[in-house]
């Protein structure tokens, strides 16, 4: 009987260590490379159970199939107009060839190097394409952050893929700093063409001012000529209306008399009036008594 459970402890031993040699687990959060003397023959990306041969003919090697962070490190460059400034940079990336990632890369400490360099080239290809104006700007929309960190993905992206097997998720810029000469230079420069803008609106305002003055003065001289023409008319038929009376009171100046107070007294009386005034007030005085007028002679 002893031997037996002797003999059972020592076979569970062995069917244990067989079990560790030839099984194998993939976690959620992995990616997993099986290698046959060296050279991969599986990538597994499932969770799960798995078999392979025991060492040394079969060999597993684990990636982390999670995002990473990459921030790179302060760097000077140069803009289109070749101002310097110095930027710090990140990468989010994530392996997405286990297999070409283990045969060109192997790890994390090598991956972050490769990054390195990529994101370096692409900081001064890129970077150098654009002016400084669409890094600091006084107009938020002639910021243009977002496109110059799209143009450094699509930079890198391919690459790194293609390379390395690793895929870049996102590439941003985390800090940008400029050194205080450089921030001297863009200041006056800002002020320069603030100060540029502002004489070119108020020299428009001016224009636009001294457009309207003219067409103020031009219209008020039309005016005038207008009203001149019209007074001179208005004067014109006066002086016709008022040589006829002055003939009729050169006839007879007592009948050219009664006929304008008949007329005044024919316009203030046309409607229902009441007027208090003395009998003496003309033409009022035709009511209590019509003068006695006499025909004038005529010369033979």
């Amino acid at each position: 009987m002893k031997n037996f459970w002797v003999f059972l402890s020592v076979a569970l031993v062995v069917l244990v260590l067989t079990l560790f040699a030839v099984v194998f687990q993939v976690r959620e959060t992995e990616t997993v490379i099986v290698t046959r003397f060296g050279k991969p023959v599986r990538p597994i990306i499932e969770p799960g159970l798995y078999l392979k041969y025991p060492l040394p003919i079969d060999r597993v090697d684990r990636f982390d199939s999670r995002s990473r962070l990459y921030e790179g490190v302060l760097e000077e460059t140069n803009t289109a107009g070749n101002e310097p400034i110095i930027i710090n940079s990140y990468v989010v990336w994530r392996i997405a060839d286990p297999e070409r990632f283990l045969v060109s890369v192997q790890d994390k400490r090598s991956a972050e190097g490769k990054l390195r360099s990529l994101l370096r080239n692409a900081q001064n290809s890129v970077i150098g394409r654009h002016y400084f104006s669409d890094f600091v700007n006084t107009d938020p929309e002639r910021i243009r952050f977002e496109a110059i960190e799209s143009e450094m993905q699509a930079e890198i992206a391919g690459h790194a893929l293609s390379q390395y097997g690793m895929e870049i998720q996102t590439v941003g810029i985390k800090r940008l700093m400029i050194n205080e000469s450089v921030t001297e230079k863009v200041f006056d420069r800002m002020r320069a063409d603030r100060k540029g803008r502002t004489e070119s609106i108020l020299a428009a305002g001016n224009s636009e001012a001294e457009a309207i003055r003219s067409e103020a003065d031009a219209m008020r001289q039309e005016l005038l000529a207008v009203a001149e023409s019209q007074a001179k008319s208005i004067r014109g038929d006066g002086d016709a209306e008022a040589a006829k009376y002055y003939q009729m009171l050169e006839a007879d100046p007592e009948l050219a008399m009664f006929l304008r107070d008949i007329e005044a007294l024919r316009r203030i009386l046309k409607e229902r009036s009441t007027i208090v005034l003395g009998v003496e007030t003309e033409p009022i005085h035709l009511l209590k008594e019509l003068p006695k007028l006499q025909p004038k002679e005529t010369e033979n």
